[in-house]
């Protein structure tokens, strides 16, 4: 008869997902379990059926895996946020490096064994942003994370990953909102001012930036919130407002109105001091950061004769991070915001051998052309969707001896990978680092070498288009 929904079946978990679920077989058909472990011995109840695979959740756990902890946490796994809150950290890791190792091998066809992961130097309060969604559900104000595959508001003001400046934040929130009847925003009217909580702290010099995203022109009785807020948590240099009157699911409109205090914060990095807006890319994990910048370095292989192209550049962090080895550092970003804070980021650390232009990739590379100006290595930072094929085939026509690729994801970092194998590229060597403890994330660098057999038939320098 095969499966059918709402079975239970006795299940051995085998493997587990980058995304946290274990895998199990039944009559040679797998099944899906999130928060299995491999190892547990549990009873399944399948909850859906493909032709291919089922799905299920964990009914009875009968023998629990030795990678098992307690996941610590009163809302795992119903807010989404993490994957392996309920495993070891060191079953965690071996987890990533397998889902790096087998995303190059499978989708990139790419027969390299990345080097051992690096572990996170904290797997606990270590990220220095967090944007959290507002609810208003049946009378009661909820601030938290959405549940999975869903905008449903998981109620969630004491977060593990976050820092502990955050809680108090929430809490003040959470009051001021309640005593002040302020609106919240609803996604299916479209009515209400209050849409998400955006805090960001600087690991490295404490300062805390706190941003109300509204959809509207002002906040009511901002005065008391941020009194408030300053009077309770020392490190807040920066009170914001952002205004985001658009039906869509992008947090952060382009309008902002500082309340109290600056419109940036500063935080140190590598060893180099970076302003960072409300609107700036920067890592989410400043320690992790480091490590992962220092591999990059490494793979960029600077001698000071290199022109090194960051593209995604952000507020410059990974390109600024290498100006002393290269010559010339030329970084590209299409967030006007950033550029501008990359200049700033430059000039409060003296570095003159670094540019900045508010441009795509096509555009810089017709800029950079008509200058004459070619890259001997370009960095890649992409979102997590990856690069276009249009940019691929723009980065193969400029021709670098290395690229070196920062990915947030291995599944798009290893279709990107093929895409330069079949123009003339070859991966040499990826290193994970762990940038995201406990989530499902996991990042990668990748080194990417011009294939010798090319010989001079470099493709012509010019955009693709």
């Amino acid at each position: 008869m095969g499966l059918r929904k709402n079975d239970k079946i006795a299940l051995n978990i085998t493997a587990v997902t980058a995304e946290g679920s274990g895998i199990g077989h039944y009559e040679g058909m797998a099944v899906f379990v999130p928060g299995a472990a491999a190892g547990d011995e549990i009873t399944a109840h399948i909850v859906k059926v493909k032709s291919n695979c089922a799905f299920a959740r964990l009914d009875t756990l009968h023998k629990p895996s030795p990678d098992r902890e307690d996941p610590a946490c009163a809302v795992f796994p119903a807010c989404g946020g993490c994957a392996f809150r309920h495993i070891t950290y060191k079953a965690e890791l071996r987890i990533k490096q397998n889902g790096v190792k087998d995303a190059l091998k499978r989708i990139g066809h790419i027969d390299v064994e990345p080097e051992p992961i690096r572990a996170a130097p904290q797997p606990q309060r270590y990220r220095n942003k967090a944007q959290f969604p507002v609810e208003k559900k049946d009378g009661r104000i909820k601030i938290g994370f959405y549940a999975p595959r869903s905008h449903r508001v998981i109620d969630c003001r004491l977060c593990l990953l976050q820092p502990e400046e955050f809680d108090t934040v929430l809490a003040v929130f959470g009051r001021w909102v309640e005593e002040t009847g302020v609106s919240v925003y609803d996604e299916t009217t479209k009515k209400g001012l209050l849409r998400h909580i955006y805090l960001r702290r600087a690991e490295n010099t404490g300062e805390i930036m706190v941003c109300a995203v509204v959809n509207g022109d002002s906040l009511p009785r901002s005065g008391e919130l941020t009194r408030e807020l300053a009077e309770k948590v020392p490190g807040i240099k920066s009170i914001v407002l952002n205004i985001n009157r658009a039906d869509t699911n992008v947090i952060l409109g382009e309008q902002t109105v500082t309340l109290w205090g600056r419109d940036f914060i500063t935080d140190e990095l590598c060893g180099l001091k970076f302003r960072i807006s409300p609107l700036s890319f920067y890592q989410v994990n400043p320690a992790g950061a480091e490590i992962l910048y220092q591999k990059a370095a490494e793979f960029a292989g600077l001698t000071g004769t290199e022109t090194v192209l960051d593209l995604y550049c952000g507020a410059g962090t990974i390109g600024l991070t290498m100006a002393a080895g290269a010559k010339e550092i030329i970084g590209v970003e299409i967030v006007a915001q950033a550029v501008e804070d990359a200049k700033t980021n430059a000039q409060i650390n003296g570095i003159g051998n670094a540019r900045f232009l508010c441009a795509d990739a096509a555009e810089a590379a017709k800029i950079l052309a008509n200058e004459g100006t070619k890259p001997d290595v370009i960095l890649l930072d992409p979102p997590r969707k990856g690069c276009s094929p249009a940019l691929l085939h723009t980065i193969a026509g400029m021709a670098p001896e290395r690229i070196v690729y920062v990915s947030c994801n291995p599944a798009t970092l290893a279709r990107d990978c093929a895409i330069l194998s079949g123009l003339g590229y070859t991966v040499k060597k990826a290193a994970p680092v762990d940038m995201f403890p406990r989530t499902g994330h996991v990042e990668t660098v990748v080194l990417i070498t011009k294939s010798k057999s090319r010989g001079s038939k470099s493709p012509v320098y010019e955009p693709f288009m």
